[in-house]
């Protein structure tokens, strides 16, 4: 007689496919994903937003991966093939990129479920026992293995990943369950403007976090009766999931704390307020989330920049550089840096104060700029002695764009812009035959970079800018 063995996890996980959804546009974060998709946006100092549900794969030993790509890709899929190319393919191991290639249709991905629709000869090639799908854009760390026991252990035919988050936030935001006692999902609706709240938690609603595991077969019938359906907007939580709770066991799996004290880190970075709160949450003496825990590494494409460097540019003057975040490759001159995040292959000059603020690659920042509560955009160059989030109408006038929260936005086409209307304002103005149009755009430049040195003194920064 052959007893049965019950498969280990380590087992249910090689078993297992994910397919990471990272096609989305991200339009709330504005020009932040005009050139580029949400999880290939830069994130704290150093990594991308997909490097995070990537490493928590890693970590958790689910190493048969397929990422579905589609808007503005490039980008992502030039990170991930310098990144992640590190699977072996000899042990069944692969991260497979996949834009939207048209081989069941003529239409681009149409939603998230059509998405696995449109790769499903994919799915059944790698015949796995479970398929995983989860959502390229949050930052989080989480063993999927916990997840997958929970699937196994419940019988259940899909699981949908959830995590309290309180109603305020949920609202118009989430897709938002209710359960009953041995956590099956009773109804689910998406994005509701008023979410009702846990019987144990009312301040809360149990939001999804577009993490699912199903069988795959189960997946399959599923996706296929769905891509039949002209009604339907192929897409998991508006069609898939309402429809399947009414005849199968949906199971939802509350993602909690390891230490069981505290709420789980988890953050839908859809907004540029968002996006911004969640890099400096990074900053503090104890973050909710740590990027130098050894046990969970957070993984990247490697940098061959060089250390930082601090200059000194012969002045008595010295840098003050607190609580920050500093990525290789940057060159730092005496400046004060207080909160701020600064990626590779950054230049701050002199005298520069650059607060609570997000520098993205190759940014160079002039003498005596003042940056506060701003995300400065990739490749910009900020001429010297400007002011950035210190007044709001000045930032209006520039064209530079604000967030409900006050944070700025700063794009080099925004500089580019700014740069043209000075440039035709100057035009416009008469030249005398004495004077040089070149000589006279010089006398402007010296009475304008007086009059600011007037209005924000070297002792009165600490007063007005830094907090």
């Amino acid at each position: 007689m052959t007893s049965l063995v019950k498969p280990n996890i380590n087992q249910l996980a090689n078993d297992t496919l994910v397919m990471l959804l990272a096609g989305g546009q991200g339009s709330r974060l504005h020009e932040l994903t005009e050139s580029r998709a949400k999880p290939g946006l830069e994130f704290g100092g150093a990594y991308r937003i997909i490097d995070f549900p990537l490493s928590n794969c890693v970590n958790s030993g689910f190493k048969k991966i397929g990422v579905v790509t589609q808007y503005k890709a490039q980008s992502l899929i030039r990170h991930l093939v310098s990144g992640w190319a590190k699977f072996n393919q000899n042990f069944g191991e692969f991260l497979e990129l996949m834009p939207a290639s048209q081989q069941t249709s003529d239409d681009w991905y149409r939603g998230t479920a059509d998405s696995l629709f449109q790769n499903i000869e994919f799915i059944k090639l790698v015949k796995p026992k479970y398929v995983l799908v989860l959502s390229g854009d949050h930052i989080y760390k989480m063993d999927y293995r916990d997840m997958l026991q929970k699937h196994v252990d419940s019988g259940a035919d899909m699981t949908v990943s959830c995590i309290e988050v309180p109603i305020k936030e949920a609202a118009g935001q989430f897709g938002v369950m209710n359960v009953d006692a041995n956590d099956r999902i009773q109804s689910f609706e998406e994005k509701p403007i008023h979410p009702q709240g846990l019987a144990d938690a009312p301040g809360y609603a149990l939001a999804s976090m577009g993490n699912y595991f199903f069988n795959t077969d189960f997946l399959i019938e599923h996706l296929q009766q769905d891509a039949l359906n002209h009604q339907s907007a192929h897409d998991f939580g508006k069609d898939i999931i309402p429809k399947l709770l009414h005849d199968e066991q949906i199971q939802a799996f509350r993602f909690h704390d390891p230490n069981q004290y505290t709420r789980p880190y988890w953050r839908d970075v859809g907004t540029l307020d968002a996006y911004w709160k969640a890099n400096m949450a990074l900053l503090g003496t104890q973050p909710p989330i740590t990027l130098c825990d050894s046990s969970w590494p957070i993984w990247s494409a490697p940098s061959c920049l060089p250390p930082v460097k601090f200059v000194s540019d012969g002045s008595a003057q010295k840098g003050d550089v607190t609580d920050s975040l500093i990525s290789t490759g940057s060159v730092l001159y005496p400046s004060t840096i207080k909160r701020s995040l600064i990626f590779e292959n950054c230049k701050v000059a002199s005298d520069a104060v650059i607060v609570e603020s997000i520098l993205f690659p190759n940014t160079k920042i002039g003498k005596e700029v003042v940056i506060k509560r701003a995300v400065i955009d990739r490749n910009c160059d900020v001429p010297d002695n400007m002011q950035i989030g210190v007044d709001v109408r000045d930032d209006l006038n520039r064209g530079f764009r604000i967030s409900k929260d006050g944070v700025v936005l700063v794009t080099q086409k925004m500089l580019d812009k700014l740069a043209e209307r000075k440039i035709a304002h100057t035009a416009t103005q008469p030249v005398s035959n004495i004077v040089s149009l070149k000589q006279q755009s010089a006398n402007i430049s010296k009475a304008a970079e007086a009059k600011q040195d007037r209005s924000i003194m070297p002792e009165e920064t600490d007063k007005h800018i830094i907090q």
